[in-house]
């Protein structure tokens, strides 16, 4: 019978009900530091320093060992699997140093994107083969939370529904691999905003693309209390000559979570998609603004809309460390008001400025 299944024992639903609660605290947000060896190679050539594992270490240790004030306004940061077991110059693993601060320890576990055959130039994520013993080991690491991203094109003929249905299924799979390790998934149907569609369009897409996720999560028993929602925010594409204010952002980003993202979901994490700092940070206060229902907390689960301007203040230079923590204390609590709708647009002004962090068919 289809009503034979089980919900997680109630110790399990507890528990992961406390971390992701814990994850959207109202004014928190999480710090994707989960940037791939490659795409860390990129940001650091950006400010002329080399990709070494030990420049990618003095640069992790910079953000996780910003003044424990920063754990007022991250709540959860997502690692990459090099960063888990890395520590800092005194021998305190990374994971610890997060911890002393109140901020949960995630990791990143999908192992890319892949094309999808047969398909008209999408792709899907690969990495279920050993998720499981995977989520046991980071659990015993330290890591309560992860996160898998896959990647939708909205075209004339995307995405398809070859693309929707296995993307959708696949983050269903992973989020149940999670659960039944005790950590929550955070579910990342990300639509690149690539293109010249009108926010209209990409507003359609992603009711349609949540409609998929939110159905496969059901048909795989996720437990939607322990799960959180990483989407993009619904804009014009990147190349529409009509660029959308941030209040028709909001109206439609939140017009489309409240057709298609079930409230047991305690709250959405938005990636930034290329916006950028001040964009990421006005549009999300614009949406809790939003006089419509929100049922989910609305918060931030930003790299580069957080990262940029750190990089910068940074440059690879030890002498720097402070101006780039100082960076990234200002921009995460710009973006906790927003998480509050109280952020003040033009208030904080960073190093990277009105940078455009957009990056073409940005698959890491």
């Amino acid at each position: 019978m289809t009503t034979s299944w089980n919900y997680p024992d109630p110790a399990l639903q507890n528990e992961l009900r406390k971390i992701a609660d814990a994850i959207v605290t109202p004014g928190k947000g999480i710090l994707a530091a989960d940037e791939s060896v490659s795409t860390m190679g990129k940001r650091l050539k950006d400010i002329n320093t080399e990709n070494t594992e030990e420049n990618r270490r003095k640069y992790r240790q910079l953000l996780f060992t910003t003044c424990p004030v920063i754990g007022n306004f991250i709540s959860g940061v997502i690692l990459f699997h090099e960063t888990v077991y890395q520590k800092t110059d005194d021998g305190t693993p990374f994971v610890e140093c997060l911890k002393k601060r109140g901020i949960i320890p995630g990791i990143k576990v999908d192992t890319g994107v892949v094309p999808l055959f047969g398909s008209n130039e999408e792709c899907t994520t690969q990495g279920l083969d050993d998720l499981g013993k995977r989520c046991m080991q980071y659990k015993k690491d330290g890591c309560h939370f992860a996160k898998w991203r896959c990647v939708l094109k909205i075209g004339k003929s995307t995405p398809s529904i070859q693309s929707l249905i296995e993307n959708a299924n696949v983050l269903a799979r992973y989020a149940s691999v999670c659960q039944a390790n005790r950590i929550v998934p955070i579910v990342e149907p990300e639509i690149l905003p690539d293109g010249d569609h009108s926010i209209l369009i990409c507003q359609k897409t992603t009711e349609t693309v949540l409609a998929y996720v939110y159905k496969a999560l059901y048909d795989h028993n996720v437990y939607l209390e322990g799960t959180l929602l990483k989407p993009n925010m619904v804009t014009s594409g990147q190349s529409c000559p009509k660029k959308a204010s941030a209040q028709e952002i909001a109206e439609a980003t939140v017009t489309a979570f409240q057709r298609r993202v079930p409230c047991a979901v305690p709250g959405v994490t938005f990636l930034s998609g290329g916006q950028s700092e001040e964009e990421a940070t006005i549009n999300l206060n614009a949406m809790n603004q939003y006089p419509g229902k929100r049922p989910w907390a609305l918060t931030f689960s930003y790299g580069r809309a957080l990262q940029a301007s750190v990089l910068r203040a940074w440059g690879g230079k030890d002498e720097n460390i402070k101006a780039g923590q100082d960076e990234l204390l200002k921009r995460a609590k710009a973006n906790s008001d927003a998480a509050q709708g109280m952020y003040v647009p033009g208030s904080v002004e960073g190093k990277a400025g009105a940078a455009d962090l957009f990056v073409k068919g940005h698959i890491y």
